[in-house]
């Protein structure tokens, strides 16, 4: 693998601008690029065709959501630009996720408002469309679901990942309308409640909308910013990268989301806490740390085998081992760090983003001076 070989090729270069994030259609590679004050979104099947949009979410090959941080949703149509089909109000704060449920049909939004919201688009009037808030936390920071919509995963700035396991969209607010994951922690750590006293103990162990919160990072500290996360292809564990409240440490992580029969009380003689089943940290990785203050979001290959993340100026393809097994052929008994498969430097800038093509075999990264590079293998 280290002699991997990739030819890179510069396909835009815009001034004043910073690429942020990269979306894919089923058919197109969907890119997302800052410009000043507004969003571009561009298809290399699309002649230098740019649309001013802040696009987060595809629902289909058509329609997509896109979020902002004036509170909004909008919802729109590829084949008429010119004026969103509807706008979504309810968050009082940046709006940094969509996710689409079809298990259940409900779009799903989180913000930094510590709100998860849910929309029944199916059901949209002309005089707005009505939503229900069904988690809420402090610091919250991204939320994904599973591919089958099973698993709901959130990310929080203070250290620690929130799933939500069996996930009933439908009674979520009412299962845990008196749960908060940020205050349950505080009292944890601070006020030692003994979990045999804990009221918040029963949502650890409800037969659906079932909470964990997952603490086991490298290093081992108990304060971390996660502001990046992403659900493997099939759902099998998310992918985050964090920081130290400082910034002097970035770190990318593996958690294993599967459930299991058999969950383990103990490991290595350390008694694992009330919230969480097991250990689920597999694989880490330490990061440049370069431009600091920036998110970076990492991505999965289409099957799975692969990670890449930006690093530094360039990006880095990781895997699970040397030989860039499926994670189920390879799962570690202990915490091992990701395999380095090659680190490809072409930018002039901090790279932000990246996203793997999901039917080429193809890479692209878009980094903070408005570059973008796509990537192939070199025969």
């Amino acid at each position: 693998s280290n002699r991997l070989k990739c030819d890179s090729k510069l396909l835009v270069n815009l001034t004043n601008a910073a690429v942020y994030h990269l979306f894919t259609l089923p058919h197109h590679i969907i890119i997302i690029i800052l410009h000043l004050t507004t969003l571009a979104a561009s298809s290399p099947s699309i002649d230098s065709c740019f649309v001013y949009f802040p696009v987060q979410r595809f629902l289909d090959a058509r329609m997509f959501a896109t979020c902002s941080d004036d509170c909004s949703v909008q919802l729109w149509d590829l084949r008429n630009l010119k004026q969103s089909i509807c706008q979504l109000k309810g968050h009082t704060n940046w709006v940094k996720n969509i996710e689409y449920s079809r298990k259940s049909g409900l779009l799903l939004t989180s913000g930094f408002d510590g709100r998860v919201l849910t929309w029944d688009i199916n059901k949209y009037m002309e005089d707005g469309c009505s939503h229900e808030s069904v988690f809420h936390t402090h610091g919250l920071m991204r939320t994904r679901l599973t591919p089958d919509s099973s698993k709901m995963v959130m990310s929080t700035a203070m250290g620690y990942l929130v799933i939500i396991h069996d996930l009933d969209l439908s009674s979520m607010s009412e299962d845990l309308k008196y749960f908060n994951a940020a205050n349950y922690m505080r009292s944890y750590h601070i006020e030692q409640v003994n979990p045999e006293q804990d009221t918040d103990s029963m949502y650890f162990r409800l037969p659906k909308n079932r909470v964990e919160i997952i603490t086991d990072f490298v290093p081992t500290e108990n304060y971390w910013y996660i502001t990046s996360l992403q659900v493997h292809p099939q759902g099998w564990c998310s992918l985050s990268r964090y920081t130290s409240p400082d910034d002097d440490s970035e770190w990318t992580c593996v958690h294993d989301l599967q459930d299991t029969s058999k969950p383990r009380p103990s490991v290595h003689g350390r008694k694992m806490p009330p919230h969480q089943t097991r250990p689920r940290l597999t694989h880490f990785i330490e990061e440049a740390n370069v431009g600091r203050g920036f998110i970076k979001e990492l991505c999965f290959s289409d099957d799975g085998r692969l990670v890449c993340s930006p690093f530094g100026y360039g990006v880095r393809i990781l895997a699970f081992d040397p030989k860039c097994s499926e994670l189920c052929d390879c799962h570690p008994e202990t915490p091992v760090q990701l395999y380095e498969v090659k680190t490809l430097v072409t930018h002039a800038d901090t790279v932000l983003t990246t996203k793997f093509s999901p039917i080429h075999c193809m890479l692209v990264s878009g980094c903070l001076s408005g570059k973008i590079c796509f990537y192939q293998p070199a025969l």
